[in-house]
């Protein structure tokens, strides 16, 4: 081992590496167990492998080094299926550290645990060494930080059941870096409790963005653990869709309560794709795409398309409309591709080369010509237009396949990630849906999801 002492919260995120030099994931937590006598007894780390959504687990044998940058393991030798927690077992990021304690001295100090070091005795063992704790401000200024210490683990009795929130900074720091979508799985494995202490910490941009890819039952649960505002202010961050699916799914009391509460903009969006039926193209889009006029330039229209705010798919094409430029937008014109604006001059006006080939589907749209539509012209973004032919919004490629996905899943998914590599568990039926559109059988509509734009994953 490089080192026989570390600080494991500094090792979040921290890049994992094979004896080769190359790489092989991100370190995501310690695992260990405690012991009846003494500190904990540390059996491995959680390593995140580069294209997998679920954690490895690599027992300390085979864990070869550990510097401040960098994790060195035998790859070659880590049992390839993916981590599931034991009984006996804890994870320190999520278990241990922003836990309190009360500390074993005769005034009865309370202490927060920040960090802790693991260390190899001589017989090549690891454990748990030193605690960094936080106490209580001795003074009554707002100004510097609380004292701190470090001390051994006999010295502090943990609050394993405590009746207070504890705070989530180590765990969303160890999971700062993740995907949207793979933040959601790490939420959904923590106990419910636990996972809504973790959720009252996250800023609502980043929480609105994991929302968006849970299921719409775990979205409610979450939603209805805040107050008002706070639902509000997060939904107000959701893509306009994705908040009318969750709004849907409300009684009609606390959805004209939040709608209320919310930005007058963004529930005006709200309350027009709740206007529209679950299976149509109006329940599919959202109002969100890049809206021009016919006198923009290229080189602004890139800029747009630059923005990081804007979701992917919606940057794959802008929409140029007469005035006003706001959904709904005057006369709906055309559409022109990235890839169509980087073959023109900055100069050019985006009005002289739209690409009129692609037909928009009206807001009363059958959700089975959606899905025709966009493969058929292998689309990744289509316009819908209402009866005036003015754009209300657009389809995305992910919206169809929130869509037509079964509510399973991702369970479906995660029973593939647990098999032996080259197996299959379990597959995922599609509904009808995409069943007629191999067949051409458009009777098929009735197999799709009532839910208001279907499950979010």
């Amino acid at each position: 081992m490089s080192a026989a002492k570390v600080f494991v919260a500094r090792l979040a995120n921290t890049a994992v590496f094979d004896p080769g030099g190359d790489r092989v994931g991100k370190f995501r937590d310690v695992i260990v167990t405690y012991r009846s006598e003494g500190a904990p007894s540390v059996n491995g780390i959680l390593v995140e492998p580069q294209g997998f959504r679920r954690g490895m687990f690599v027992p300390m044998r085979h864990v070869l080094a550990i510097g401040s940058s960098q994790l060195i393991v035998d790859w070659d030798e880590v049992d390839d299926r993916p981590f599931e927690q034991r009984g006996e077992e804890v994870r320190v990021f999520t278990d241990i550290l922003d836990h309190s304690g009360t500390l074993r001295e005769k005034q009865q100090v309370r202490g927060t645990i920040e960090d802790l070091s693991i260390e190899e005795d001589d017989a090549g063992d690891w454990s748990v060494g030193q605690l960094y704790v936080r106490l209580p401000r001795t003074t009554k200024t707002l100004f510097g930080k609380a004292p701190t210490r470090y001390i051994e683990w006999e010295q502090i009795e943990l609050d394993l059941n405590p009746e207070v929130d504890t705070p989530a900074t180590q765990f969303l720091t160890a999971h700062s870096e993740m995907e949207p979508s793979d933040l959601a799985d790490a939420l959904l494995e923590l106990p419910v409790s636990r996972r809504l202490e973790v959720v009252e910490e996250m800023e609502d941009e980043r929480l609105a963005d994991v929302l968006e890819e849970m299921h719409e039952n775990d979205q409610l649960v979450i939603i209805e653990h805040f107050d008002q505002e706070r639902a509000a202010d997060v939904l107000d961050q959701m893509q306009p869709d994705d908040a009318a699916d969750l709004i849907g799914r409300l009684d009609e009391a606390k959805s004209h309560a939040l709608l209320e509460l919310m930005e007058p903009e963004e529930a005006e969006d709200v309350r027009m794709l709740l206007e529209f039926e679950p299976n149509t193209a109006g329940g599919l889009m959202t109002t969100d795409p890049i809206i021009v006029s016919a006198d923009t330039s290229v080189a602004e229209a890139l800029v747009l398309i630059r923005r990081g705010e804007i979701a992917p798919a919606l940057a794959t094409a802008v929409f140029v409309t007469a005035s006003p430029y706001e959904p709904p937008t005057g006369r709906y014109l055309g559409l022109v591709h990235f890839q169509r604006l980087l073959r023109y001059p900055p100069h050019e006006r985006v009005g002289t080369i739209l690409d009129k080939r692609v037909e928009p589907v009206h807001t009363s749209s059958p959700d089975i010509d959606v899905v025709r539509a966009l493969a058929r012209y292998d689309l990744v973004v289509l316009p819908v237009v209402d009866d005036d032919d003015c754009l209300v919004g657009v389809i995305t490629v992910d919206d169809v396949l929130d869509h037509i996905l079964p509510d399973d899943w991702r369970a479906k998914a995660a029973a593939d990630d647990r098999s032996e590599p080259g197996t299959f568990t379990a597959a995922i039926d599609l509904p009808p849906l995409t069943q007629s559109v191999a067949t051409g059988d458009s009777a098929s509509q009735s197999g799709a999801q009532q839910n208001r734009g279907g499950v979010h994953g």
